[in-house]
C-alpha cells in the first residue's frame, strides 16, 4: 500500500490529523493500533470537549472516526509492528503482514498510564477509578477521594481536585513526597489535603456500581487498614508508546518523542502529535489541536518536496 501520509494511532490527535490531511487531498492511511480510538474509548462522559456539554468518550471517538472516513482517510484496524525511517518513502509493516510505504508520517501512538495492577482497579475503572483529574474532577464534587503517587503529577492532580472534592488523601509509597513542583507546598498547606506515607493501595472495593473504599498496606509493618472513599486517582506516571521508534527518533529521558517547531521530530518528514510527545497537558483537545498542526506541517513538507 502506498500513501502520501501514514498516521500511526487513532486517538484525537491521529484522527484530527487524518481529517485535515484528507481534506487537503493527501492520500492518508491511518493504522489504528491495538486500541482504536485511544484512551477516550475507556472513559464515560467527556464534559470538556467544546460543542458537547456531555458526550460519552466512545461516542466522541466514533464521531471523529466517521469524520475522518468521510473526508477520504483510509483506516486500517491493525497495528504497526516495524518501521524503517532510514529512507524515503518510509516503510511500515503491520501485524497482518501488510507493507505500507509513506512519503510522510505522523506518530500519534499516545501514552499509557502506569497502573497499580491491584484487585478492583480494572473492575471499577470509570466507576470511581481514574488517571485524569482534569477530565474527571468535576464528577467528584463533595466526595472523599485518594490520589496514589507522590511526584509532580500527583501533587498537580491533588491541587486540581481540591477545588471539587470534600477531601483529598495523597497516598505515597515513600516516606516523603518526591515532587519538586512548587505547587507541592500549596497542596501540603491545603486544609482539604491529607497525606499517608510509606503506604500502598493493595485493593479497591465497591458496591459493583462505584468505588466505596480502598485497602491500604503499610510498607514496613505490612499492617492493613480500610479507608472509605468514593474516588481513586492513580498518578504514578505514564509510559509513552514509543518503543517502536527507539534508535530511529530522538526521545527524552522518559521516552517521549522530542519535537522542534511544534511537531517536527528528528527525522525530516516524520511528525508527532498528542501524548506521545506531550507530557504536560495530555488532554483530548490539545492532542486534537496538535494533530491539526502535524497535518499542516506534513502538507507543507510534501509540497516542498
Amino acid at each position: 500500500m502506498e500513501c502520501q501520509l501514514a498516521v500511526i494511532g487513532s486517538g484525537p490527535a491521529g484522527l484530527t490529523a487524518a481529517v485535515y490531511a484528507s481534506r487537503a487531498k493527501l492520500r492518508t492511511i491511518v493504522i489504528e493500533g491495538p486500541q482504536p480510538g485511544g484512551q477516550l474509548m475507556t472513559t464515560t462522559n467527556v464534559e470538556n470537549w467544546p460543542g458537547n456539554v456531555s458526550i460519552p468518550g466512545p461516542d466522541l471517538m466514533i464521531n471523529m472516526r466517521s469524520h475522518a472516513e468521510a473526508c477520504g482517510a483510509e483506516l486500517l484496524m491493525e497495528s504497526v509492528t516495524a518501521v524503517d525511517l532510514s529512507k524515503r518513502p518510509f516503510v511500515l509493516t503491520t501485524d497482518s503482514g501488510k507493507t505500507i510505504t509513506a512519503q510522510s508520517l505522523i506518530v500519534s501512538t499516545g501514552a499509557t498510564s502506569k497502573l497499580l495492577k491491584c484487585p478492583g482497579e480494572k473492575e471499577y475503572w470509570s466507576k470511581g477509578v481514574s488517571t485524569c483529574a482534569t477530565c474527571d474532577g468535576p464528577f467528584f464534587e463533595g466526595k472523599d477521594i485518594v490520589i496514589v503517587g507522590g511526584g509532580n503529577t500527583a501533587v498537580t492532580e491533588a491541587e486540581h481536585l481540591t477545588h471539587f472534592a470534600k477531601s483529598v488523601t495523597v497516598i505515597h509509597i515513600l516516606d516523603a513526597l518526591t515532587a519538586n513542583d512548587p505547587i507541592k507546598d500549596k497542596v501540603l498547606a491545603h486544609p482539604k489535603a491529607n497525606f499517608i506515607y510509606s503506604t500502598t493501595v493493595v485493593e479497591i472495593k465497591g458496591d459493583e456500581n462505584h468505588v466505596t473504599e480502598v485497602v491500604l498496606e503499610h510498607q514496613q509493618t505490612k499492617e492493613r487498614s480500610v479507608l472509605p472513599v468514593q474516588g481513586v486517582f492513580i498518578a504514578i506516571g505514564f509510559n509513552p508508546n514509543t518503543s517502536l521508534f527507539k534508535g530511529q527518533l530522538a526521545m527524552d529521558a522518559y521516552g517521549y518523542l522530542t519535537v522542534t517547531n511544534h511537531t517536527r521530530t528528528s527525522v525530516p518528514g516524520v511528525f508527532a502529535a498528542g501524548d506521545v510527545s506531550d507530557y504536560r497537558y495530555r488532554q483530548a483537545i490539545t492532542s486534537a489541536g496538535v494533530g491539526c498542526m502535524a497535518a499542516l506541517d506534513a502538507q507543507a513538507f510534501l509540497a516542498e518536496k
